[in-house]
Parts: C-alpha cells; sequence; structure tokens
C-alpha cells in the first residue's frame, strides 16, 4: 500500500468513527422515541452509515461494506416508518454498529472476519417488517459489487439505456424525507463539487489516454454518487441529468461505445449543466424548474449514437468567459428547451455484476470540507437522561476504545482561530527574540538556560502553528487544465499545460485571494499569447503550443510565474494604442523602455484586441488583476519576448510570517537577509581587501574559489555612501538571485534570528530593494532586504551576463542528464567534497563548547534529542595536521532508520544543481562512492551511509 494509500485508509478510519460516535447516542434517543420517531434524527443516522459503506466499497473493504449495507436498509426501512425502533431493533442496530468499530480497529484484516451473524440479525428485522423470507444471506453476501438500497419503489423510464448496466429500469425520484436538515443539504453540495472537479480531472486525463479502464471507473462512481445523493435529496432535474450521463458513461465503460470528441463535449457539457444546477440549489434551495431538455436530448443522442441536434453550450464556460465583461451574469443559465421525459430514483443503482460502489473520493472531500468549515460532522443532543443500552450478546472491545482516541485526535478548528493564535504567535516571537538578547548579556546561568528553553519551545511552537494554515497550490490549479482545454478549443488553438511546484504551499487567505486574478492570466495567455496552430506552424513554431505555471518561495515571498511560448507582447502597438486612448503622450511612448511598455497593461480600459468577444477585448480584467494582487501586498510584473513568448511574474510578500535571517548592518541601520538567499559568508581582512578585489569594466568582482563574484555595495545602493568611510576589512554576504550568485558588502555581519516579516506601507512598496519589515529584539523596526531586488537594482542580473549559465542548463537538459542538487563543502586542506542535498536533514551551527562527552563519543543536545557527531574529515583521513578548533562547528544533520548524525564539516560552499557523472576509480578508501567534476573541480562525492557504518560500532 502507497503511502498515499494509508493516509487515505487513516483518514477513512478517523472519520468512520466520528460518524459511528453520533450513531450510538442517536440510535439510543429513537429507542425513547418509539412511535413518534424523529425522521431528521433517522436521516442523520442513514447518512453516516451510507456515508462509511460508499467508502469502504471504494476501499475495497468488502465485509464492512457488507454489514454496512445491510444496517443502511434496516435505516431505510425505519425512516419510512416501516420498522419501529424497539429495543430489539435498536439493539440489533448497535450491535452491528459495536461491529463496525471492531472491523475498523483492525481495518487491514477486516475482510478477514466472520460478521454473518450480524446481517443475519439483521436481515431477520427486514423480513419481519416485510412479513417475508425472501432476503437470503447469500443474496446479502453479493452486496459489496452492488450499491443498492432499499427503495421499494418502481416505475417505467422513457429514455434509451443500450448499457447492460442500466437495463434495470429506475424509478422516479420520491419526494424527499421529511426532516431533511440544511447541513444534509451543505455536505452534498460540498461533496458534489468535489466529485466533480475529480471527474473534470479524470475526464481531461481520458482523453490523452480513452483506454484507462481505472479512469473511466473512477468518472462513472462520481457521477453514480452525485445521481444518488440528489435522489435522495429530491432534486429530481439534477439527478435525471447525472443518470444520463451515467448511462453514457456506462456503454463507455462496457466496451460498447469507445471514447471520442462528441461523447467527451457531451460529458463536459453534463458536467457544466450540473455544475450550474449546483449552483441553482445553493441559492434558491432547489432546482425545481430549471429547464435541463438540451443537455438531457444530447446525452440522449450520443448514448443512441446520433448527431446531437443542438449545439449545447457549456453553462459554466459561459460564465467563466462572462465573468471579464461588467454585465457577467450569473452562472445558472438555462439551456435550450427541448422536451424529454427521463425519470431515476435515487436509491435505485445499477444491478450490474462487479459494479463497484460509488463513493465520495474522501481525501478531495475531506480538504474541500476542511476548507469552507462547512463539515457535517456535528454531534446530535442527546436527550437528558437517556441510558446507554448495551447490545443484546455483545460487549464492547478494547478495539473500540483505541479508534475512538483515534477519531478524537482529529477535530476541525475555525479559520478566525487559527488567524487569532497565529498573530499571538507572532507576538511571541518577538518578545522570544527579546529575552533572547537580554540572555546573551546576562551572567545568570540559570535565567540563560531557560531563555534558551523558551526559544526552542517557542521555534516548535511557531512552525506548528503555520503549517495548520498552509495548502498546495495545486489546490488552485486543478481547474486550470479544464479551463485550458475548453478555451483552446473555442479559440480554434492547440494548447499544452504544465505546472511546476504544485506543492509550493502558502497560506489559505492568499489562495482564495489569488483563485481569480490567476485564473484570468491563464485565459489571457490563452486567448491573447498563444498563435492559432497555422500561425506557429508558418513561425516555425510546433503547432501546440505551451503554458508553463511554475510556483516556488524565494526571500520570504511566493513566486508564481505564468509563462506562455506565443507571440509576445507587440510594444510598438501598446505605444500606439496607448497614445490613441489619451494615456500617455506620444513625447513619453518615444521616452518610455521596453519594460516600462508592457505596464501599460496593467491601466484601466487598456485592450490592444480588435474585437470584443465573449472572452476578451472589453479592457477590463488586467487592472482587477494588479488591484486584486497588490490589496495583499504582491506584485506583477511582466517581461515579453516578441515572437517567443510573455512571462508574468507575481510575487506575493507574505502578510505575517516567521522565517529565519540574517542580520546586517549598515551606516548604524540594521537589515535583515532572508536566509532562504543566503549561501556564504567571506570576510576580508587588511591587505587581503585590497588586493583581492578586482575591477572589471568599472564593476567590483571578487574571485572566490576561481569563480568570479559580482559585488555590490549596500550602501551605493541605498545612495547612503556621504558619511560612511570604507574599513579596513571587507564583509561579503554571498546570496543567490534568480539561479546567479552575487556578493553584498555590508558594514557588519551581526547575527542570525527568526524575524516576523510586516508588510511595507504604501510609500516603501515602489522601492524595489525592500520586501517587507520586521521588529526586532529591542523594539526597534528594521527593514528586510528583497535580493532579487537589490540584483537588478544593481544591474547584476542581465541576459547577457545570464546567457552562459541560462546555455549550460539548456544544455543539461538537451543531453538528457538528470539534474541533482548537490551540497559542496570544503576541508581545510582544500580539498571539495560533496552529498546530495536529498541526504541532507537540517544545516545547523553548534556551539564547539556545547559538545560533551558521552561513551568516548562527541555528542551534542539537540532539538531534545542526544545527536551523535561524526568528524567528516577525521572519518575520511582529510584532517590536516595542526588544524585550527573553531567556535563554530558546520554540523550536517543526517537521518538514517529514525535515528539522526551530526556531520562535522569544514566548510559549507555552496549549493548546486547540476548532473554529475561519478568516476568510481578515482578515488580510495572508505566513505566515498568516486569523484565528479561540478563547477569545473573535481569533487570528492561522499558515501553518507558508509561513513555511519565505519562509525556507528562505536557511539
Amino acid at each position: 500500500m502507497s503511502i498515499e494509500d494509508d493516509e487515505l485508509l487513516t483518514e477513512f478510519v478517523v472519520e468512520s468513527q466520528e460518524h459511528l460516535e453520533d450513531v450510538e447516542s442517536q440510535l439510543l434517543t429513537l429507542e425513547e422515541q418509539q412511535d413518534d420517531v424523529d425522521v431528521a434524527l433517522v436521516n442523520k443516522v442513514f447518512r453516516a452509515v451510507h456515508s462509511i459503506k460508499g467508502a469502504a466499497g471504494f476501499l475495497g473493504l468488502e465485509t464492512l461494506e457488507t454489514l454496512a449495507h445491510r444496517e443502511e436498509a434496516v435505516l431505510d426501512r425505519l425512516r419510512n416508518n416501516e420498522i419501529v425502533p424497539t429495543s430489539h431493533v435498536v439493539n440489533t442496530l448497535l450491535s452491528a454498529t459495536d461491529q463496525l468499530k471492531e472491523l475498523l480497529a483492525a481495518v487491514e484484516t477486516s475482510n478477514e472476519q466472520d460478521v454473518s451473524a450480524h446481517i443475519t440479525a439483521l436481515e431477520e428485522v427486514l423480513a419481519a417488517s416485510s412479513g417475508d423470507q425472501t432476503t437470503t444471506s447469500s443474496e446479502t453476501q453479493s452486496a459489496p459489487s452492488q450499491t443498492a438500497s432499499i427503495e421499494p419503489a418502481t416505475t417505467t423510464e422513457t429514455d434509451t439505456d443500450n448499457s447492460e448496466e442500466h437495463k434495470e429500469t429506475p424509478a422516479p425520484s420520491s419526494p424527499a424525507p421529511s426532516g431533511i436538515s440544511q447541513e444534509a443539504v451543505c455536505e452534498f453540495l460540498v461533496e458534489s463539487h468535489d466529485n466533480l472537479e475529480q471527474v473534470e480531472r479524470d475526464l481531461v486525463a481520458l482523453e490523452r489516454e480513452p483506454g484507462n479502464e481505472e479512469l473511466i471507473n473512477g468518472i462513472f462512481r462520481s457521477i453514480h454518487t452525485i445521481k444518488g445523493s440528489s435522489g435522495f435529496l429530491a432534486y429530481n432535474v439534477l439527478e435525471k441529468v447525472t443518470h444520463a450521463g451515467e448511462n453514457l458513461l456506462g456503454n463507455v465503460r462496457s466496451g460498447q461505445m469507445q471514447l471520442n470528441e462528441t461523447i467527451s463535449s457531451a460529458l463536459f457539457s453534463m458536467i457544466d449543466q450540473v455544475r450550474a444546477l449546483l449552483t441553482t440549489i445553493e441559492q434558491s434551495g432547489s432546482d425545481h424548474g430549471v429547464d435541463c431538455s438540451g443537455i438531457l436530448e444530447e446525452l440522449h443522442a450520443v448514448n443512441n449514437g446520433e448527431a446531437p441536434k443542438t449545439n449545447h453550450n457549456s453553462p459554466a464556460f459561459e460564465t467563466l468567459v462572462e465573468e471579464d465583461g461588467e454585465d457577467a451574469k450569473s452562472g445558472d443559465s438555462s439551456t435550450p428547451s427541448s422536451p424529454a421525459a427521463v425519470s431515476a430514483n435515487a436509491t435505485t443503482t445499477s444491478a450490474a455484476e462487479g459494479e463497484t460502489p460509488a463513493t465520495p473520493r474522501l481525501a478531495d472531500a475531506k480538504t474541500s470540507v476542511a476548507e469552507t468549515g462547512k463539515a457535517i460532522a456535528s454531534k446530535a443532543d442527546s436527550a437528558a437522561g437517556t441510558s446507554q443500552v448495551q447490545p443484546a450478546g455483545k460487549k464492547a472491545t478494547g478495539g473500540s476504545a483505541e479508534v475512538r482516541s483515534a477519531a478524537d485526535s482529529t477535530i476541525r478548528v475555525d479559520v478566525a482561530l487559527l488567524d487569532k493564535l497565529m498573530t499571538r504567535v507572532g507576538e511571541l516571537v518577538l518578545a522570544r527574540n527579546q529575552i533572547m538578547q537580554y540572555t546573551n548579556t546576562s551572567g545568570d546561568n540559570d535565567f540563560t538556560s531557560t531563555g534558551q528553553r523558551l526559544n526552542l519551545i517557542t521555534t516548535e511552537l511557531q512552525e506548528s502553528v503555520m503549517k495548520t494554515r498552509m495548502q498546495p497550490i495545486g489546490n488552485v490549479w486543478s481547474k486550470f487544465p479544464r479551463i485550458v482545454r475548453d478555451l483552446a478549443t473555442t479559440c480554434g488553438k492547440q494548447v499544452r499545460i504544465e505546472m511546476e511546484g504544485r506543492e509550493t504551499e502558502l497560506d489559505k487567505t492568499i489562495i482564495e485571494a489569488i483563485k481569480d486574478p490567476l485564473t484570468h492570466l491563464v485565459r489571457n495567455s490563452v486567448d491573447h499569447g498563444i498563435e492559432a496552430p497555422e500561425v506557429r506552424v508558418a513561425n516555425d513554431k510546433t503547432a501546440e503550443g505551451c503554458l508553463l505555471l511554475r510556483a516556488f518561495h524565494e526571500g520570504g515571498q511566493v513566486n508564481i510565474e505564468i509563462c506562455d511560448d506565443g507571440a509576445g507582447l507587440k510594444l510598438d502597438r501598446i505605444r500606439q494604442k496607448a497614445v490613441d486612448k489619451g494615456l500617455i503622450s506620444p513625447e513619453q511612448a518615444e521616452r518610455m523602455q521596453d519594460r516600462d511598455v508592457g505596464q501599460l497593461i496593467f491601466m484601466p480600459g487598456f485592450s490592444t484586441a480588435e474585437k470584443v468577444s465573449n472572452v476578451s477585448g472589453r479592457g477590463v480584467g488586467m487592472d482587477v488583476v494588479k488591484t486584486n494582487i497588490e490589496k495583499i501586498g504582491g506584485t506583477v510584473d511582466i517581461q515579453s519576448d516578441q515572437g517567443n513568448g510573455t512571462s508574468i511574474k507575481i510575487k506575493i510578500p507574505l502578510t505575517l510570517a516567521i522565517i529565519p535571517a540574517l542580520i546586517v548592518s549598515n551606516d548604524g541601520n540594521r537589515f535583515a537577509i532572508p536566509q532562504v538567499n543566503l549561501l556564504e559568508l567571506v570576510r576580508l581582512d587588511g591587505a587581503q581587501a585590497t588586493e583581492s578585489i578586482e575591477w572589471i569594466q568599472g564593476a567590483p568582482v571578487y574571485r572566490l574559489r576561481g569563480r568570479l563574484l559580482p559585488l555590490v555595495y549596500l550602501r551605493k545602493v541605498l545612495r547612503t555612501e556621504e558619511g560612511k568611510a570604507e574599513d579596513d576589512s571587507i564583509n561579503i554576504v554571498v546570496l543567490r538571485a534568480d539561479d546567479r550568485q552575487f556578493g553584498l558588502v555590508v558594514d557588519r555581519i551581526m547575527d542570525t534570528e527568526e524575524i516576523v516579516v510586516k508588510p511595507l506601507s504604501q510609500q516603501l512598496k515602489s522601492i524595489p530593494v525592500y520586501a517587507g519589515a520586521t521588529i526586532m529584539g529591542d523594539g526597534k523596526v528594521a527593514l528586510i532586504l528583497d535580493v532579487l531586488g537589490i540584483a537588478h537594482k544593481a544591474q547584476v542580473i542581465s541576459k547577457a551576463r545570464d546567457r552562459g549559465h541560462l546555455e549550460q542548463l539548456e544544455l543539461n537538459k538537451e543531453c538528457g542528464a538528470e539534474l541533482q542538487t548537490y551540497l559542496i563543502l570544503g576541508t581545510d586542506n582544500n580539498r571539495r567534497l560533496t552529498l546530495p542535498i536529498s541526504q541532507v536533514a537540517r544545516l545547523e551551527q553548534i556551539s564547539a563548547d556545547s559538545v560533551e562527552m558521552a561513551n568516548r563519543s562527541e555528542v551534542v543536545q539537540y532539538r531534545g534529542e542526544i545527536l551523535p557527531l561524526i568528524r567528516l574529515a577525521d572519518v575520511l583521513g582529510f584532517r590536516s595536521q595542526g588544524a585550527a578548533e573553531t567556535d563554530l562547528l558546520n554540523v550536517v544533520v543526517y537521518t538514517e532508520n529514525d535515528r539522526s548524525y551530526g556531520i562535522v564539516v569544514d566548510y559549507i560552499v555552496d549549493i548546486v544543481e547540476t548532473a554529475v557523472e561519478i568516476s568510481r576509480g578515482a578515488v580510495s578508501g572508505r566513505g566515498l562512492l568516486g569523484s565528479a567534476v561540478i563547477q569545473n573541480c573535481v569533487t570528492d562525492v561522499v558515501d553518507l551511509p558508509a561513513v555511519i557504518r565505519q562509525v556507528d560500532a562505536s557511539l
């Protein structure tokens, strides 16, 4: 079982146990009611058991599904007033519930358990209620392959269904049981939206792999689930549409029909209509009166092998493309009318052999429920004085208690409470910094020890709290493949979408804020950027265009890029259009640089479209994108190469984030540099400071281990050089910006600490060298430097200087070499070592005074544990005679078999992404894999597991 499957199974157990906790109290309440049964309460119990049954079937837990299915059948009779909740009936249900708990406690072996006694007892209750004995155990044992609920209503059906799986005529939807709560409707809407999103993704993938049975079955199950739930809630129109789609999918799944463009279009249209119906239900509480005859006619025609009679448009897509207009309309527009009579029963499902039960996709549903805060897991209020009834012949087991505790370990928390907690943690970090500053000057050892303990606890607390609000940006991107597909079809283009950094995490509030801006930018790239296939071919391009989405963290900010390989911006046309509209004067247009011209598209009312369409051309949208991004403290930049494409870069500073930073001083002012950009520190003293600095074309550079490192003086960037005389020594902070390196010269390097990032005020936002601000331990404000902004302002990064670097990356890609990230190490005797960064858990600097001896080995207390230290140079035999000891040890934390080791290294030189070819005969001795050429230098590749094996016996 994969990690993902294991997590899904664990989530299923926890959620199911939550359902069962409610079921017990609710059944006992029903027992007290006897003849005056609360139907709403019965429905809650029914939905809980129904959810467990469906999820168990999806996960292949057949015994669980069988038992839940029989219990669900009894509850169905109970809610239809065909069974009275006598003590015997309730005891039978409680006994079955206890058995479900035991199966959940040992879920991985649940299919091996014998539950025949409970099934027999439940069938006896069913038989007594119906007065016949037709329900047999053998009939029940086939339940895992079916999803039929007990619903004794049948009627005729007028739609044609060629699928073997749908020859049974479904009954019309009966009115929803009285007492359906808003809670149930909310759960249905959340679950259905999640299922639709999954169906869209799977259908797009299925077009590329038409024969993928797993995708077909997944789509079928999701639509089947929506159909069943809508029927139960008496949303008859929605049930008809999904039933028609299910019939078509059934024929595709059985092999009677092959997926083609016509079928795909019909299914996508069905998805859009279902989404529109869900929106109508959200707004009005019902789908009554909505005319869906157009989509029904299309689905039935395609299912019968006929050409659709109508050009059915996608309601959701019409809504999407209309959102840019000032007169944007609601998405639940009606479709062309055409009479069609289709009826379906929500709880009567396919009777085909081997059909997998329908169920929501648990992981997606769980995430969505947590996001909306509308999860349906509320506890039913038990009546006062209700006594717990022990099921007949059954005693509680230890396994049930264990699963109960697992369920109790997961709770849902209001987002507002997390916001408040995050703010308080930020204030705690500031207070911690103040205390730590005092402990550095205090001679009280007890106070120092307490301060260090506070530092550790605060760090762990803030890391945990920050994780609670983080979500991957892939949650936003998941809808883009469908948007790109539909828009490309509308525009007559071929577009491929690629995504990098889907796992990049953002705060939930930022995720919500960037959804609409990103959607607009993606649509603009397809509509305006990428050319038609014939145009691309004529320009020696592939007919299919490429849209790339990329996300990554840099400098305490989230960077999002939307790049296309289309025609790029026509700058001359933009200049002329701006002059014609009176936005700028002709003189301003001539003086404007190309980069500034590109920014004109963000001005209100600006558009270069020759005609207005339902997609673009109104001149609204890009200015709204910029406004919305700036509302959350972000910036938007556009770069274009005419004929080759356009890249839009969004930088979103975190409004409240806690990041490690290097504190430096310049002209008496303190600045913070995010450690994510920091590579190393270099200090040049006396004559070395003068002799080591070289000048090339008027620009200072420093030769760092044979490579030229451009230097930028911070005081020159900030224009504070008049009042500062240069020292004899030079402090260089080596930084990475946009895959390039440069050295930032500062007056003084002070310390490293965690800082709380605050957004800049409006007055400072236009200064490109600052990314934010923070409050230091003494209460004073320090500005956070924007490393990339400094590099651009100092002109360190340019196309000419980057060309060699980019060509090397392209060469690696063309050669098919696998790029890996390596940590480069140095030794006191000038040897270079390297190891994959994937083997590194953390990089730490530990005071030499904190090293202790245990069992004749060096150890250090690290994060509440004892960390053994291994001096790499000693193990490899690279230690120079008379090498000086330092006050701080550079430690690479390595974890193997749940045990951590601290690898002490002399120097940390660099982190590089490259493709290496290891020569195994070039070195001798244990602990090395061989040697490779990295950065034009021979570098020994360390075998960390071998190093550990050499030393582990003595630890």
